[in-house]
């Protein structure tokens, strides 16, 4: 009889059992599902977090970037601004030597001469023969004017007043030609002429002086005429 109620007690719980077993199971799958639902959104949040940071560290290095830019346009500017000052500063002090030297250099002419290139030149307000005039030249330590170049041949008429002034210009006997020939009173013979239309050149003691038009033409010693000196100076330009 006692054996029967024990059969029928662990009958008991073993019907017990199994009825509690399938309300475990059914818990297992939601607390999986809840715990997927937790990771899931962790690591949305995470990438979220992730993506955040990255685009906070692209917007930072994109304004270092620029403010390194604007710093470096400004240090570059700077730097011109600063060589165009030494650049000025340096032209002003060579403009300002230059200009010393330039007066320096138009002190070298005496008194009542005009300086040209590096020469000076003296127009005589007198009349006297060539060679008077050559001699008158040589007492102020300078020589009748040796005219070189076309620019120095339009300095010299300008100079020349619309007069008629002699010139350093002479006709010389050559033996190695035979013949009479015009040269410079430093022997040279003229490279560039600016004689006048049509003017003859004969044969003996001659000289040259620019009319009034500042051409060349030839005349005796002796006539009087006004005379132009040359004397050379110390330049450097």
């Amino acid at each position: 009889m006692e054996v029967e109620m024990m059969e029928d007690g662990d009958q008991c719980d073993d019907v017990g059992s199994q009825e509690a077993q399938p309300d475990s199971e059914k818990k297992l799958p939601a607390m999986r599902n809840s715990s997927f639902r937790v990771f899931t959104v962790s690591l949305r949040v995470l990438c979220l977090l992730v993506l955040a940071g990255i685009i906070t560290r692209h917007i930072l290095v994109t304004l270092e970037k620029n403010d390194l830019e604007n710093q470096s346009q400004h240090l570059i500017k700077q730097l011109q601004v600063t060589k165009e000052k030494e650049l000025q500063s340096r032209i002003d002090n060579l403009t300002k030597s230059y200009n010393e030297l330039q007066d320096k250099i138009w002190k070298l002419c005496p008194e009542g001469w005009k300086r040209f290139g590096c020469s000076c030149y003296f127009k005589s307000t007198e009349r006297k023969s060539w060679s008077e005039s050559r001699k008158n030249c040589e007492n102020r330590e300078s020589y009748l004017v040796i005219i070189n170049n076309k620019e120095e041949q339009d300095f010299v008429t300008e100079l020349n007043q619309h007069e008629e002034s002699w010139i350093g210009l002479w006709k010389q006997w050559s033996e190695t030609e035979k013949k009479y020939q015009w040269k410079w009173l430093d022997g040279s013979q003229p490279t560039e002429t600016f004689w006048a239309t049509g003017e003859q050149h004969p044969t003996g003691f001659y000289a040259a002086y620019c009319d009034q038009q500042g051409r060349w033409r030839s005349e005796q010693y002796y006539y009087d005429k006004n005379w132009i000196c040359e004397k050379k100076i110390c330049c450097f330009l």
